[in-house]
């Protein structure tokens, strides 16, 4: 597939991959440039990634290049509220396959917090965010389910409205529609960001973003948010 049956914003760019090997080989490549500018510039880069099956091979990739690891600080844009030892948890799957044995070396921010509940956990999360981020983040790769969420800025959440107007850094979400309740990265610190991706693989999705792209209610699909911002959409079969 070349083109879309549908027009994106003129902020919003599209790079077509013919597989998903392509597309993670093309986004760490991409990535590691923004790492390598930002540390010779500001002498650190942050970002920000999220979890699930569509990132591991990037994650792999970026593992295996030759990164400035000791001036890294990655975080997460979202998780669910388990342990990291749990196989749902998306700081288990960052430091698995990316961190690995660079692990010691990178300053990673998690969200999960020992014996105490989410909802108590909340202001701990945001002032670790707060106090160990800088004001813009380097980089941001995003991903969208087919109800169109991102992060964990679900469609029906109680919270999503907060989620999306707060200057906090991180929001807890209860999504109605999915397993475990989570901690995100509000949609106020994902914008701060200077550069942004949205990962993408299936035809599934492409039809997802032309629904997203055709209305405004924000609440119906949150990625609709960041696709009124510069956004670059990495997408493969």
């Amino acid at each position: 597939m070349n083109s879309l049956d549908f027009d994106l914003p003129s902020h919003v760019h599209i790079k077509v991959f013919e597989n998903a090997e392509q597309a993670c080989a093309a986004l760490s490549s991409e990535l590691n440039s923004i790492i390598q500018n930002a540390v010779k510039i500001q002498g650190q880069a942050t970002i920000a990634l999220s979890g699930g099956s569509t990132p591991v091979p990037m994650f792999k990739a970026l593992n295996q290049m030759l990164l400035p690891w000791d001036k890294m600080v990655i975080a997460l844009v979202d998780d669910r509220w388990v342990p990291p030892t749990d196989p749902d948890s998306n700081e288990a799957l960052v430091t698995q396959h990316l961190l690995g044995k660079h692990l010691e070396d990178t300053e990673f921010i998690g969200f999960w917090k020992a014996d105490t509940d989410i909802q108590s956990a909340e202001s701990k999360c945001a002032t670790d965010l707060a106090s160990k981020l800088p004001d813009l983040l380097d980089a941001v790769v995003l991903g969208m389910g087919n109800d169109g969420h991102t992060a964990s800025l679900f469609p029906q959440a109680p919270q999503l409205k907060v989620a999306l107007n707060t200057a906090s850094a991180c929001c807890a979400i209860s999504p109605v529609t999915a397993p475990h309740e989570r901690m995100t990265m509000s949609a106020n610190r994902l914008l701060a960001s200077r550069n942004r991706f949205l990962h993408l693989k299936g035809q599934d999705k492409l039809e997802t973003l032309k629904n997203a792209v055709l209305e405004n209610d924000l609440k119906a699909m949150p990625i609709r948010l960041f696709l009124k911002h510069p956004l670059t959409i990495y997408w493969s079969p």
